[in-house]
């Protein structure tokens, strides 16, 4: 009988321990000062928007402390929203995007997806680029160092500063900035200065690169993007 109990409270501190190493890695790459926007288990404070053109019916879930997002069903996407808006702050997070996967960071977003937009589509030469999503962008910059910093198949560190009315729009990519603009207009809709964070759900035909093109190969709709350490620390 003491030989089980000792047994099975060995077992208990191993889940515990387990539990502890997945807490800390969700917190371990969230800058000092910065809030969490997902507390690495649910899905709180996020939702489904309702009348994105990508659709609204993408599964999101939870794995391996990550918000994953895949179609559901395969064609149709969707856009992740945060519940709160946001004006001016700087935006943390890590981000694993498969090859020939097409995702976004959406910022000062309507909920139905009127927003500026960071690209995230891996094998292109796009990712990290500032794009306008049903919207025009007065200064889109490229992200030409991009491809220099970005790591294929894991998590690469992105962070974004945003700051005015007409916003100052910086980026940098696992450390190294990529962009640094000021636009010189509002370009939001009706003038709005603020707007929900979006983590868009695009297209998942994911195909396995065929002599380093974007050629023939293995459809693989399973395929998923996948957000952690997601922060923020909101400027006043």
């Amino acid at each position: 009988m003491r030989l089980c109990m000792l047994r099975a409270a060995a077992a208990v501190a191993g889940l515990l321990s387990v539990c502890a190493a997945a807490g800390s890695a969700q917190t371990a790459n969230i800058p000092e000062g910065f809030t969490p926007l997902f507390d690495g288990k649910t899905l709180k404070g996020w939702h489904w928007s309702l009348t994105n053109h990508h659709g609204s019916t993408g599964k999101a879930t939870v794995e391996d402390g990550a918000i994953t997002l895949r179609q559901n069903p395969y064609g149709q996407g969707g856009l992740l929203v945060t519940d709160r808006k946001y004006k001016n702050f700087e935006l943390s997070l890590e981000v694993k995007a498969p090859f020939g996967c097409n995702s976004g960071i959406f910022f000062r977003s309507t909920e139905s997806g009127s927003a500026y937009q960071i690209e995230l589509l891996p094998g292109t030469g796009s990712t990290g680029d500032l794009l306008g999503e049903l919207m025009r962008v007065s200064l889109a910059p490229k992200a030409t160092e991009a491809a220099s910093v970005w790591k294929d198949d894991e998590f690469n560190a992105m962070r974004l500063r945003v700051e005015g009315d007409a916003p100052h729009l910086t980026l940098w990519i696992n450390g190294k900035q990529m962009w640094d603009v000021q636009e010189p207009i509002n370009d939001k809709i009706a003038g709005e200065t603020s707007g929900v964070i979006g983590l868009q759900l695009h297209w998942s035909a994911a195909y396995e690169p065929t002599g380093g093109s974007m050629g023939p190969g293995s459809a693989k709709p399973e395929k998923a993007y996948q957000f952690r350490n997601v922060a923020i620390r909101e400027i006043l």
